[in-house]
């Protein structure tokens, strides 16, 4: 198979999962409205009824669809700047969109006090993970305005992180983008990369081995064990007189 006739899989694939998503969308939009406007789950007509349960259905079944479809769009395009995000995109995308496909299905059934209590719960669980959500949203940000991609080197000005150094970006996902620095490797929350000034360099040459930044592997201990039983029998032994001779 040619890359010719793969790329037109591919792109083939792509625009089926944005026509599918699309429409499932838009078919999951039109039951809602339905639902709100001609359905009611405490009319004492069989018909409001009927609608409200066939509408939230609608939303349900066909919100999931989509959510499957441009989840998949989304990592595509997450994979095509950085490999680690795609999946982190992917889910929070599916996540999110299965969550609006059963608050809606829910506010068609009229369950009023069901949202509350989620929004309260929602609200809570905001509150608690206010910085690592941030740092997703932050993640979303960089993968989308791409202000640099993994191989690039960078000069970083941060006050958060000690000023101004040249970096080498290793890797990005929704919580961290991985530096490699003079120092070693360098993890840094994507909040704070968002808010720092970013410049890409000139690259003077090729990207340097991990091995050039990590510390020097330690030898086996049968090796240092036996090292350090050399260098005490060694330095047991009196001055002058040579290691294994027979004493006088």
């Amino acid at each position: 198979m040619t890359s010719r006739t793969q790329l037109e899989i591919l792109s083939g694939g792509r625009l089926r999962n944005w026509v599918i998503g699309v429409g499932a969308g838009l078919v999951a939009l039109a039951g809602l409205v339905v639902g709100q406007e001609y359905g009611n789950t405490s009319s004492k007509d069989l018909h409001p009824r009927l609608v409200a349960w066939l509408s939230a259905a609608a939303v349900i079944v066909f919100g999931a669809i989509a959510t499957g479809r441009l989840s998949r769009i989304a990592a595509h395009q997450a994979s095509r700047r950085s490999m680690s995000a795609a999946g982190g995109v992917r889910l929070t995308v599916a996540v999110t969109g299965y969550l609006v496909a059963v608050v809606a299905s829910l506010g068609v059934l009229n369950y009023t006090h069901l949202l509350v209590g989620a929004g309260v719960a929602g609200i809570v669980i905001g509150i608690a993970a206010q910085q690592s959500l941030g740092n997703v949203f932050a993640g979303l940000v960089l993968l989308l305005a791409r202000p640099f991609a993994v191989g690039d080197r960078i000069r970083v000005r941060a006050g958060a992180l000690g000023g101004i150094f040249d970096a080498w970006v290793r890797e990005t996902s929704l919580s961290y983008v991985t530096l490699q620095t003079d120092d070693g490797m360098m993890r840094v929350p994507n909040s704070v990369m968002l808010a720092a000034g970013v410049v890409q360099l000139p690259q003077t040459g090729p990207v340097p081995p991990l091995a050039a930044v990590l510390p020097p592997a330690a030898p086996p201990a049968d090796q240092s064990s036996a090292a350090q039983a050399a260098s005490g029998t060694s330095q047991a032994e009196p001055p002058g007189v040579e290691p294994g001779s027979p004493p006088a």
